[in-house]
């Protein structure tokens, strides 16, 4: 039995006519850029950024990169920054960069352990970071619980095996499919 709310967006509205990756060839031929799964997935996740998270982070005087960092170090606690830039999926100058404004702002704290010129630095939150984290979070997740349920419950357990599945096939290096 269905529990979920009906998509309030036909189908048709939503995607094209005609789904190319049903009778795929390994070759990919037929594909366009448009229907590659990196451009489509690119295009939904910086939509679904304006959409959604920039909202929440803009109230909050945040970039959506502010944002994200305050988030992941706030769920830690604390964070070395070099597992800071993997959770992030940002380059360390991004990260970096970020993290001194967030300094700035006593949101964050940073303290370089050891005495080598590659010192470790250690992430962790402030209070006020703290407490800013804990006014947006219930925001983040109403916007995030409001795009979700724009699926059906079913597409949602689709959608979360599937994009769990394809990252960990890139994890693991993925596999071009084209033998040596």
């Amino acid at each position: 039995m269905n529990m979920s709310k009906p998509s309030p967006f036909p189908p048709e509205a939503s995607a094209p006519t005609g789904n190319p990756w049903i009778a795929l060839d390994e070759a990919g031929s037929g594909l366009t850029v448009d229907d590659f799964l990196t451009t489509l997935m690119s295009q939904v996740g910086n939509a679904l950024r304006r959409t959604i998270t920039v909202p929440y982070a803009d109230a909050a005087e945040l970039t959506v990169s502010e944002w994200r960092l305050l988030a992941l170090i706030a769920h830690a606690g604390e964070l070395p920054f070099s597992a800071l830039v993997v959770q992030s999926t940002s380059d360390k100058a991004l990260v970096s960069r970020t993290l001194r404004l967030l300094e700035e702002r006593g949101l964050v704290a940073l303290q370089a352990q050891g005495s080598t010129p590659r010192k470790r630095i250690l992430c962790t939150i402030t209070a006020a970071g703290r407490q800013l984290h804990d006014e947006v979070m219930p925001m983040a997740r109403k916007h995030q619980a409001a795009a979700l349920h724009v699926l059906t419950v079913q597409e949602r357990e689709v959608l979360y095996r599937t994009l769990h599945k394809l990252h960990g096939y890139c994890q693991v290096g993925g596999s071009t499919g084209i033998e040596d």
